[in-house]
C-alpha cells in the first residue's frame, strides 16, 4: 500500500495565533515540534497497517516545517513548493491507495478557527459550484481527480465536521476546537495517540467507500479582499469579473480550477 500524507500547522493541537505558525518566531518551535509528532504518529500507524511507501508533503507556508529526522526512515518528505497546481498534494498520482491529511483547519469565512483561511489571506471566500472551498475540499477534489480515496483527516472541529458531511466514511480526529479568537485543545500526547489510532482504523477499512465523485462541470468563484486582485485576475483566460471583488471561471476540467487557484490565490 502506498500512502500520501499532507501536513499543515494551523490545525495542530495547541496552535492558536499566527506568530505560532511563522518560521523564525519565538513560539513557532513548539508548534513545529507538535506538527512533527502528529505526522510521525500517522506515518508509524500507516506502516503498521501495511504501507510499503509513504510520501509526506510539508504543506504549511514555507513548506520547511517538519523535522525530517523524527519521521520514520521509510518516509519520502516533499519540502518547498515546486509551483505545481496540486499544491498541498504535490507529488500525488494515481499509484497511491490513500490520502491522509494532518493539521488541517477551517476554511475562509466559516468561523471555525481563529486561523481560518483558504490558501492565503488574499481571499474572503472561494466557492466551487456554490460550495465553500476549504483546503480540505480542494484536496478532496484533487484526490478524486486522480481516483485516490481521501480516508483520514485531523485538525480542528470545523474542518472535521466538513469532512464528515462530505463523506461519512472519512475518519476524522478533531484535536482542537475554535471559539472566536481562542482554541480548546487536546493534550499533545492525547492528540498523537488519537491520530495513531484513527489512521490505523482508516487504513484497515474499505478505502473505496471514501472516494469522492466529481461533478461534470465546475463553476469557480474567488472573492478577493481587494478589488485590484479581482481586476487583475479577470484577465485570466476564461475568467470574468462578476462584481468588484469576485471573479468566476467555468470549466469541465478540475485541473483548470487548480491552475487558477495556484496562480491567483
Amino acid at each position: 500500500m502506498k500512502v500520501f500524507i499532507s501536513a499543515d500547522i494551523e490545525g495542530i493541537t495547541g496552535v492558536t495565533a499566527w506568530n505560532e505558525t511563522e518560521l523564525g518566531q519565538g513560539e513557532y518551535e513548539a508548534a513545529r515540534e507538535q506538527m512533527t509528532a502528529e505526522v510521525a504518529a500517522a506515518c508509524e500507524s500507516a506502516l503498521y497497517a501495511g504501507a510499503s511507501e509513504i510520501w509526506v508533503k510539508d504543506s504549511h507556508d514555507s513548506a520547511r516545517n517538519l523535522i525530517a529526522s523524527r519521521l520514520p526512515r521509510e518516509v519520502r518528505l516533499v519540502r518547498g513548493w515546486s509551483g505545481h497546481p496540486y499544491m498541498m498534494l504535490q507529488g500525488l498520482d494515481n499509484t497511491f491507495q490513500a490520502v491522509l491529511l494532518i493539521g488541517y483547519h477551517a476554511g475562509a469565512g466559516t468561523g471555525g478557527s481563529p486561523l481560518e483561511h483558504t490558501l492565503s489571506g488574499e481571499v474572503w471566500k472561494i466557492k466551487l459550484n456554490g460550495r465553500g472551498m476549504s483546503e480540505f475540499y480542494i484536496d478532496a477534489c484533487t484526490a478524486a481527480y486522480l481516483h485516490v480515496p481521501l480516508v483520514f483527516i485531523s485538525g480542528d472541529q470545523g474542518i472535521c465536521d466538513e469532512a464528515a458531511q462530505l463523506n461519512a466514511h472519512i475518519k476524522t480526529v478533531a484535536v482542537k476546537q475554535g471559539i472566536g479568537n481562542a482554541t480548546v485543545n487536546l493534550h499533545p500526547e492525547v492528540a498523537v495517540s488519537r491520530i495513531r489510532d484513527g489512521v490505523a482504523e482508516a487504513l484497515s477499512a474499505d478505502l473505496s467507500l471514501c472516494r469522492t465523485t466529481l461533478p461534470e462541470k465546475f463553476t469557480l468563484q474567488i472573492e478577493f479582499r481587494r478589488q485590484a486582485n479581482a481586476h487583475k485576475w479577470s484577465y485570466y483566460p476564461g475568467a470574468q469579473r462578476i462584481d468588484p471583488t469576485t471573479i468566476q471561471l467555468e470549466t469541465t476540467d478540475y485541473f483548470d480550477v487548480l491552475r487558477l487557484l495556484n496562480l491567483a490565490v
